[in-house]
């Protein structure tokens, strides 16, 4: 159990972290925050660089056993923070408005206590995983050379999620978080004088097809294998000026499916509609692909392992919300080992993620850090 001085530090550790956010890909300076408190507790080895900026902690009790991870992430959001609490983001355009800084903390509060009292078998890693936001990080950190000595037998990740009372924990065997892709398409023709769009070749025509071409691929529905839903979330043509007609157009479109099976098939299908409405407009197409997450889908004996443990605590829990739109890279982890992602509600009222008013709040902190320890005792014991 964290004590008040620990509550005091580890509290006082989150604010700092949410001062300096730093967003996927640039969280050189977390990483190395991170690296320090994680020095302090004297675990059997840190690893840093992984996938990025990732740092792993491992706590090794010396006797066989399986590997149970703990996953937080590290990188913040390119939002402009409008909360007004005291600690504040105090880099203009970006914020910890996930509330990474929070799971970040709540994991170093989990390595006090494995510190004081280690497993009494197999090991325990703490990973602090960079590039969330942008699905890339979970990815890069399994393929990273570096992560096979670490690969686990089990992985949980806990994530704040606001509409749910303060404390309570929704989760589920089977799926949580949607599959997800950005999917970027370009149409270039041939810029002409406005007097004489005739000379040119405008992707106008094109991209008015295409609106409702590619949202009636997806229009949402219930999340069952065959939902799909695509959303166009920018748009542009030519310059914002009058006298040139536009001889380029970009597309952003953001693709969902509840399985990754049918993200492939999605995918093609966009692509191919967009082929074909270029073709027809003496157009020519490119693509490119942006945020892509896999699906985070629950381990039955994961999710039991956790709901054993916080039935243990007393926490309160269910499966309220799930499973949801939004995604989230945890699932990457769950291709090789039984993985559990905990959704803990800051309150019903709470602001919601990615808002500017968002932070998150210091009272959860020794809940998850106790959820965290229940698990890695059962599952390996305690000297």
């Amino acid at each position: 159990m964290l004590s008040n001085s620990d509550l005091v530090a580890l509290t006082a550790f989150r604010r700092d972290l949410h001062r300096s956010p730093e967003i996927s890909g640039e969280e050189v300076e977390t990483a190395h925050t991170i690296a320090t408190a994680l020095a302090a507790l004297s675990p059997s080895q840190i690893v840093t660089g992984l996938g990025g900026h990732g740092v792993a902690a491992v706590f090794d009790s010396g006797a066989p056993g399986e590997t149970v991870l703990f996953r937080a992430e590290l990188d913040a959001l390119p939002i402009e923070e409008l909360s007004g609490v005291p600690w504040s983001s105090e880099t203009p355009g970006k914020g910890h408005l996930c509330g990474h800084d929070g799971h970040m903390t709540m994991l170093l509060g989990l390595g006090r206590l494995l510190a004081r009292r280690p497993v009494a078998r197999g090991r325990v890693v703490l990973m602090f995983q960079p590039a969330e936001e942008d699905g890339s990080g979970a990815r890069a950190v399994v393929g990273d050379p570096g992560f096979a000595a670490l690969r686990p037998d089990w992985a949980f990740a806990i994530h704040n999620e606001p509409g749910r009372p303060f404390g309570h924990v929704s989760t589920r065997a089977g799926l949580i978080n949607c599959a997800s892709q950005g999917l970027k398409i370009t149409l270039t023709g041939r810029t002409a004088h406005a007097a004489e769009p005739e000379e040119g070749v405008s992707p106008g025509r094109a991209i008015a097809g295409l609106i409702p071409a590619l949202e009636a691929l997806g229009s949402g529905g219930e999340l069952d294998d065959g939902f799909r839903l695509v959303t166009l979330t920018h748009l542009r043509m030519g310059e914002p000026v009058f006298g040139i007609a536009p001889g380029e157009g970009v597309i952003h479109a953001t693709l969902r499916t509840t399985r990754d099976e049918t993200m492939a098939d999605l995918v093609a299908l966009a692509k191919a509609l967009a082929a074909t409405a270029a073709e027809e407009a003496r157009l020519t197409v490119q693509f490119e692909v942006h945020d892509a997450f896999a699906a985070s889908v629950n381990d039955a004996e994961a999710t039991a392992v956790a709901v054993r443990a916080m039935e243990a605590l007393g926490v309160s829990h269910g499966d309220t919300g799930l499973p949801m739109r939004a995604s989230e890279d945890f699932g990457v982890f769950g291709w090789e080992a039984k993985a559990a992602m905990l959704c803990l509600g800051p309150g019903e009222d709470h602001p919601v993620l990615h808002s500017p008013d968002y932070d998150f709040p210091d009272d959860l902190i020794p809940l998850g850090s106790a959820i965290f320890e229940r698990i890695a005792r059962d599952l390996l014991g305690a000297r």
